[in-house]
Parts: C-alpha cells; structure tokens; sequence
C-alpha cells in the first residue's frame, strides 16, 4: 500500500512540474511570437481578463520575444478611452510600455460616436477591425479570442 502511495505521489509530482516544450525555433528576438487579441466587450470582468492573459503571455515568453497587437472594436472601444475606467486605462498604459500595440476599429468608433481626441495616446486605427485582425492572421499573427 505504501508502495503505491509512494508511486502516485512521484507521478503527481513529475506532472506538476511539467515544463511547456517550445515549438520550432524557439521563441528569441529574432523568432519572436506573434499574437493578435481581441477586446470586443467592454464588461469590465471580460476585458480584465484579456489584459491579464496579454500579461501572462508577454511574462511567459517575454516582451521582447513577442509582438502583440490588439485590437478594440465594438463596445471594447470603451476600454480605450481616456477618461474611461481607471483600472483598465492604467493598465493598458503599462501593457503599452512593452510595445504592445492597442488598434481602434475606426467604424466602432463612428458607430459610438468616438473621437480620436478622446482615446488614449499611441492608440493605433484601423478601419474596420475585424479586418485588421484577419489581415494579421495572414501576416502569421496568431489570433486569441478570449
């Protein structure tokens, strides 16, 4: 009995310590992984959650070994406003200091009646985003829909 106990505890303990294998070439400066996320809500739960997970990812693999752009477009556009939620404009702010590019879907802002002038500084545009996302996808972005 002890045996087995002794067996399960050395198998729990190997599989939580499992590393993540990387895929070919590893991620570098000069292979650095591509991501494109979405923010296309503004309930605050849902767009903490993307920040966090945008975090996670740039911790995991490291800001300079990664691009990430995301893109705001329908009531997610509210999150990059700035005389928004706090919260979220400050930490977007800080997520901009690791080149992560934040892209207005231009139509939203039309649609919602948004001006340039109201979003935060170094706020890329695009026309549509939905389109923007699927051109990144084509640039070999890879897409993460929360």
């Amino acid at each position: 009995m002890i045996k087995i106990l002794m067996v399960c505890i050395g198998l729990l303990g190997t599989y939580s310590f499992a590393e993540t294998e990387f895929a070919s070439p590893k991620p570098a400066i000069d292979h650095q992984r591509h991501i494109v996320f979405s923010i296309d809500s503004f309930d605050l739960k849902e767009v903490n959650h993307v920040l966090s997970t945008i975090n996670n990812v740039i911790k995991f693999y490291r800001p300079e070994n990664t691009e990430v752009v995301v893109v705001a477009y329908g009531q997610g556009i509210k999150a990059l406003l700035k005389n928004g939620n706090k919260e979220i404009r400050t930490r977007i702010e800080a997520l901009m200091t690791y080149d992560i590019e934040f892209v207005a879907c231009e139509n939203s802002m039309r649609t919602l009646k948004i001006s340039k002038k109201e979003l935060l500084d170094d706020i890329s545009f695009a026309t549509a985003g939905i389109v923007e996302i699927i051109e990144r996808k084509l640039q070999g972005f890879t897409y993460i829909k929360l």
